[in-house]
């Protein structure tokens, strides 16, 4: 997915009204996010940060990913300290380097649990990207091989079960398409 210069200058338009310094990129996997969040990485000059390097595996699901973004990001940036995460090492199967993250005016965050219920109290910029399964399962296959079918249909599991219980969808500020166009914006007031 690549978004169109018009419609990524729409995205940024509404982040600056929004004055947010953090913009999460969330949807389920396959959608497009990191395609989507290089793109604005690149349009803001900020750090990227990816849910793949804080999930500890396939088994921790969106939920164990976004309590490490919590302890290693939103705590630190709320308290104004120093953001530096560790990168998990899917081919070894354990944590490896620690990386710090530059300071700028803005950080992008995308992937699976990234716009979870606690990027709220920081005033983060949610912005949701989906296609529908047969697509995504296509698309992670083609990445991962058909020896990861597995894990993807149990992974479509659990993030179905977490997007239920954190509403991300519904608590987006804007929403794409797995092909880059915007389906809606929600409101143009930020959601309580």
């Amino acid at each position: 997915m690549t978004v169109t210069p018009g419609v990524l200058g729409d995205v940024l338009e509404r982040i600056r009204v929004a004055d947010a310094r953090l913009v999460c990129v969330d949807g389920p996997a396959g959608s497009g996010k990191t395609t989507l969040a290089a793109q604005l990485g690149d349009a803001l000059e900020a750090a990227v940060i990816h849910m793949d390097d804080l999930y500890e595996g396939w088994a921790a699901g969106p939920d164990g990913g976004a309590a490490n973004l919590r302890r290693w990001v939103l705590d630190p940036l709320a308290a104004g300290e120093r953001v530096r995460y560790r990168r998990y090492d899917w081919v070894a199967g354990e944590w490896a380097e620690w990386h710090d993250v530059p300071p700028s005016p803005h950080l992008v965050v995308e992937g699976c649990g990234a716009g979870a219920r606690q990027v709220d109290a920081l005033g983060a910029f949610r912005i949701w990207v989906e296609a529908d399964d047969a697509e995504r399962l296509r698309r992670g296959l083609e990445r991962d091989g058909e020896e990861a079918r597995e894990h993807w249909l149990r992974w479509m599991a659990d993030e179905a079960g977490h997007y239920a219980r954190e509403r991300t969808r519904e608590r987006a500020d804007l929403r794409l398409d797995g092909f880059g166009a915007l389906t809606s914006a929600p409101s143009d007031s930020r959601p309580t």
